[in-house]
């Protein structure tokens, strides 16, 4: 029996039906530490969207990460 972990492993984070080939639940984290803080927190949102009472609010808050990083990668291009 597992039990609740909302600081090491939050439901909100493990709840999705993400799963590797062996079958294990992937979190979020595992693969969002390995990204940039925008880009990891626009697929924070993207990730816990469906999980949520109003998924296009997560999404929106997805989109507004996204167009931060794009504004970061447009400036450091010129």
């Amino acid at each position: 029996m597992s039990t609740h972990d909302p600081v090491n492993h939050p439901i909100h984070y493990t709840s999705g039906a993400a799963k590797c080939e062996c079958g294990q639940t992937v979190e979020c984290i595992t693969i969002t530490k390995h990204m940039s803080f925008t880009l990891g927190n626009a697929i924070k949102y993207i990730w816990r969207a469906d999980l949520k009472v109003d998924a296009l609010e997560d999404l929106k808050k997805a989109r507004w990460y996204l167009d931060c990083e794009i504004e970061k990668r447009e400036g450091a291009a010129k």
